[in-house]
């Protein structure tokens, strides 16, 4: 009963660190004034961002540290990186020290592996705390990374609406006050329990009634931050979304009480309908077995890189070394073997990390086409989309008792959204393009961030996913060089040629006009495009195993 209780206070902990560590999400919000008043030029200000991506090279240094060392230290120790990363870097743009560009590029990196790091921690609790409900679980939790930037932005303008450096301040600050409150329950974190046909049914509609309380959530920063721009408003507002993120903690109330009804009155009440969730690790182990040992079809899995005789280039590339079975566990040196793995890796690289990249650039973006005031408003609309994005990647485990679809082909899908909007920025420069263009690949890469944990988890083993998913992941400070590298150099050419017409801001090149990215939206939009291909070739390859697991786990359901 305690144990049922506590998992859920272990979740609801997860979505406070999520939603106050997404600290790269507000990095738009005072990059123009971090040019500013150091005086960068647009590819030393795009290195900055690529050096807070670069810390996610090292996320696989916490997976390996979560087997050395409790998970509260861990936790404690990527909010001190925020301490130091953030902190140190407030004061050089508050002027009170001086530091050479290569420690402040420094500074950026440490401030990254802090976000990773929290990242991986609430992964792992994830995964431990609801091994069948890990696909639910996960999207839930990892969507609240896409309100960060809207929760700092009613933070930061509660304080001071016209102080663009009080996001450097909060994003030092905050994520270490909300690790301090959760690291209670995760420090009480219950034993693993088998868990009976209701209780998991009864999971079930709690994660369907917290999905619900997302949404709303995400709706009431999307519609209200708006009018967060005097410092009042922005407080009620804040208080608002507070309680919304504090609501569900009655929720362990409800299972004590439920479960100690139960148990007291002996009551045969229990919800009926479908679970959601993924079949149950010992039943998982009994479907390996069978597969190995009864399907000839996956006979093959003894050798993982057998290749069945196919014509054709599209034949060899669907067919060799494809993975046979789901939630095989994979070190890490067989993982980079697998040609599934690097279609994933490059589906990742062309579309979330590309969304990403997009993200930080968004200041510029909104400045060169005369939207400067509107740039908070921009970036919300990014993180808030991101967050519903991660949201939707929830939905193939509520539909798949009435459509079931491989995930990696509803990853696949997701990934539509990306080339489109490159390319509607790339037609107009309008505001209303601007937006649409904006929501439409926070969608995308959200969903993609938030799938990709499940994926990799399915894919190559739940137990490794600490160390598998950091392995992918770098490609986003791969990515963040290359686009963030064309992008920036397409940025000051074009700002050379306006510098003589008044568009300095201090001793830093600003660039307007539509050209300054045009070029950019174009290269990203065909780039998206071979991500897209990349995903849908993912999806051909992996959508036998997913049949089969889905056949297997039908059969034991009857059985």
């Amino acid at each position: 009963m305690v144990g049922q209780s506590r998992k859920w206070m272990i979740l609801i902990a997860t979505t406070w660190i999520q939603a106050f560590t997404g600290t790269n999400f507000d990095f738009s919000s005072y990059s123009s004034t971090f040019k500013s008043v150091l005086g960068l030029s647009q590819v030393q200000l795009n290195y900055l961002s690529v050096a807070s991506d670069m810390g996610k090279a090292f996320g696989w240094c916490c997976g390996v540290s979560l087997a050395w060392l409790p998970l509260w230290a861990v936790l404690f120790m990527s909010a001190f990186f925020g301490v130091f990363g953030y902190g140190l870097q407030w004061l050089l743009i508050k002027q009170l020290i001086a530091l050479p560009y290569f420690l402040v590029f420094l500074l950026c990196l440490v401030a990254g592996c802090s976000i990773c790091w929290f990242n991986t921690v609430c992964y792992v609790l994830c995964i431990r705390n609801f091994p069948t409900n890990r696909a639910l679980a996960l999207p839930l939790t990892i969507a609240f990374n896409g309100v960060s930037a809207a929760l700092y932005t009613l933070i930061a303008n509660a304080i001071d609406p016209d102080d663009d450096t009080l996001y450097l301040v909060l994003n030092a600050f905050v994520p270490l006050l909300a690790s301090s409150l959760a690291v209670v329950p995760i420090v009480r974190q219950p034993p693993l329990q088998l868990r009976s046909a209701g209780v998991t049914s009864w999971d079930s509609f709690i994660f369907v009634v917290l999905n619900v309380l997302a949404v709303f959530t995400g709706l009431y920063l999307l519609l209200l931050n708006s009018l967060s721009s005097q410092a009042f408003r922005a407080r009620i507002l804040l208080v608002g979304a507070l309680i919304l993120l504090l609501l569900p903690l009655c929720f362990p109330g409800i299972v004590c009480g439920r479960n100690w009804a139960r148990h007291t009155f002996h009551t045969a009440f229990c919800l009926e309908g479908s679970t959601f969730s993924l079949v149950d690790p010992d039943d998982l182990d009994q479907l390996h077995k069978e597969l190995i040992g009864n399907d000839p079809i996956n006979r093959s899995i003894v050798d993982p890189f057998s290749v069945r005789n196919e014509e054709g280039f599209l034949g060899m590339i669907t067919e060799k070394g494809r993975l046979k079975l789901l939630g095989e566990e994979h070190p890490a040196k067989l993982v980079v073997r697998r040609w599934d793995f690097w279609l994933y890796y490059a589906a990742y690289f062309c579309g979330g990390t590309i969304g990403l990249v997009y993200s930080n650039n968004l200041g510029q973006i909104a400045e060169s086409l005369g939207y400067y005031s509107r740039i908070s408003m921009v970036v919300t609309l990014y993180s808030t989309f991101s967050f519903f994005g991660r949201l939707l990647s929830a939905a193939p485990e509520f539909l798949r008792d009435k459509v079931y679809f491989a995930r990696t082909g509803w990853l696949a899908v997701a990934m539509v959204p990306t080339p489109i909007a490159f390319f509607l920025l790339a037609s107009s420069g309008s505001e209303v393009a601007l937006h649409v263009g904006t929501a439409m690949i926070g969608l995308s890469s959200g969903f993609v961030f938030s799938a990709a944990v499940s994926i990799t988890s399915e894919l190559f083993g739940p137990n490794s996913v600490s160390v598998n998913h950091n392995i992918l992941i770098t490609n986003i400070p791969i990515g963040s060089l290359l686009y963030g590298l064309l992008a920036a150099l397409v940025y000051d050419s074009n700002a050379e040629s306006t510098s003589e017409q008044e568009n300095l801001l201090e001793e830093a090149m600003v660039c307007m006009g539509r050209d300054c990215y045009l070029q950019t939206f174009i290269w990203w939009g065909c780039i998206s495009l071979l991500g897209l291909i990349s995903s849908f070739l993912l999806f051909l390859r992996t959508r036998p195993a997913y049949d089969d697991y889905e056949r297997n786990n039908s059969r034991a359901q009857f059985s």
